[in-house]
């Protein structure tokens, strides 16, 4: 997180918490309390702003759907989640947050907490299986890096790059199919296939997300509901409830097109984003952005939208075309230019190898986050009813 950012966040928790701990009346907070809320849309818009300013061709910046970008989009939801706890939660009578409309506001939302939690199982399994990817594309790094460059070499970097190739293909269609069948889902062929392109290196690994799980599906379900607060409601708590429920599927949505996880047909569908709401303008762009190169990879096949696989995709297919035309000892100028591409291919594969398990595991604090996010509202909801439970 960038230091102003975190600055900027940790006055306004401050702030919140030393005004919530003072002794005064509703009424005479009212001004503060829509401070608060302006505040909030603001820090929101700002975040995904420097998330979308990234995006540039700008070599220094981490390019749309890299693991590096991805990585800062999750920490963007975890500053608006610690705000959005304390403008609803943090010193705040329990009764105040389960009157209506915020008694089916609430439920709503901890009911996309609970899809955002399968979605980062999902996309955990997803992450592992891309390491398997790497691993292949390490392979041929490793048999064309040597030099002289010799037939040996360059069929043993070409049998590995079939396998890579053919797997993003076939687990796409295992992503994208709508078709509830028996059969495991997994990064590799199977069976007899397998021995076509060299399959027999790879190491299938097998979801174990429940048959029928979707991931479109779910995102669909966490944003079929979702409608902008009116009127007064706009300016009382629905709103930051309604933020944060934005946020969550814009993040849940942007995993599930980067990382391949279980059946994404139709994932490219635009959100439901009011275009009138200004912290909104940034995500509405870049989900456009997002749907734009979904679009364009779902007529060609794709194992996702992660930028350093379809980096490898790009270079692993110029590789397999030089290897299926190479001859011993290879024109020297030919040789040159393909050295070129594996040390491209390496460096990818370094990123890779230090931003994957990171990314990883910044996705499960994300998943612990949530769910104590969720345990502490219905603590608090809880403690709503039986304040308002009659005495005997």
């Amino acid at each position: 997180m960038p230091a102003t950012t975190e600055n900027n966040q940790g006055s306004f928790l401050g702030r919140i918490s030393i005004r919530r701990n003072q002794v005064m009346s509703m009424d005479g907070s009212h001004d503060q309390e829509l401070e608060d809320l302006e505040l909030f849309q603001k820090h929101v818009g700002d975040r995904f702003s420097e998330l979308l300013s990234s995006t540039t061709d700008d070599p220094s910046n981490d390019a749309l759907l890299s693991i590096g970008w991805l990585r800062r989009l999750l920490d963007e939801l975890l500053c608006c989640e610690a705000e959005f706890k304390a403008v609803v939660m943090m010193g705040r009578d329990p009764s105040q947050i389960a009157k209506p409309p915020l008694d089916r506001l609430l439920p709503e939302l901890l009911d996309r907490v609970v899809k955002s939690l399968d979605i980062c199982n999902a996309v955990t399994l997803g992450i592992d299986a891309v390491r398997n990817l790497q691993r292949l594309a390490e392979i041929a790094v490793a048999a064309l890096e040597p030099r002289p460059m010799g037939d040996g070499q360059v069929r043993r970097a070409k049998k590995a790059l079939n396998s890579l190739v053919a797997a993003m293909m076939h687990e796409d269609r295992d992503c994208g199919s709508s078709k509830g069948t028996e059969r495991s889902r997994s990064f590799g062929r199977r069976g007899n296939a397998n021995k076509d392109r060299g399959g027999g290196t790879f190491r299938s690994l097998s979801w174990t997300m429940a048959r029928n799980w979707s991931a479109a599906k779910q995102i669909h379900a966490m944003s079929s509901n979702l409608a902008a607060p009116r009127g007064a409601e706009a300016t009382g708590l629905p709103s930051p409830i309604y933020i944060m429920s934005t946020v969550l599927v814009f993040v849940m949505w942007t995993l599930a097109a980067a990382i391949p996880c279980q059946e994404r047909n139709g994932l490219g569908t635009h959100l439901p984003f009011p275009r009138q709401l200004s912290w909104a303008q940034p995500m509405i762009s870049l989900q456009e952005k997002m749907a734009e190169e979904w679009k364009k990879k779902e007529k060609k096949g794709s194992v996702g939208l992660l930028e350093e696989m379809q980096k490898i995709e790009k270079v692993g297919q110029l590789l397999i075309d030089f290897a299926e035309s190479f001859q011993f000892p290879g024109e020297s100028e030919r040789l040159e230019e393909i050295r070129g591409h594996v040390e491209e291919l390496a460096d990818i594969c370094r990123k890779m190898d230090e931003g994957l398990e990171p990314l990883q595991l910044q996705i499960r604090e994300v998943f612990h986050r949530l769910v104590r996010t969720r345990s502490e509202f219905l603590h608090v909801l809880d403690q709503a009813v039986k304040l308002s439970a009659p005495t005997v």
